[in-house]
């Protein structure tokens, strides 16, 4: 899902820029579009059906390791 969100802000009559710049960011803020651009920043692509099979196998091996630690009080 794309969302091209546009801030715009344009100067008041007899405002300064200070004041200008401080309603910029706020809605900046408010549009959320940091948060989005954040989240997206890191995106990890889609584990293929073999790193998938690994880590189901991985994380069964590990469950059946410590349900056996478990078994023999050693957890």
């Amino acid at each position: 899902m794309k969302s091209s969100a546009t801030v715009e802000v344009k100067k008041r009559e007899g405002e300064s820029e200070n004041s200008l710049v401080y309603r910029f960011n706020k809605k900046v803020r408010q549009s959320g579009l940091v948060r989005e651009v954040r989240r997206r920043q890191f995106r990890s692509r889609p584990a293929n059906k073999r790193q998938r099979r690994t880590s189901a196998l991985y994380r069964d091996q590990r469950r059946k390791e410590f349900e056996e630690l478990k078994r023999h009080g050693m957890v």
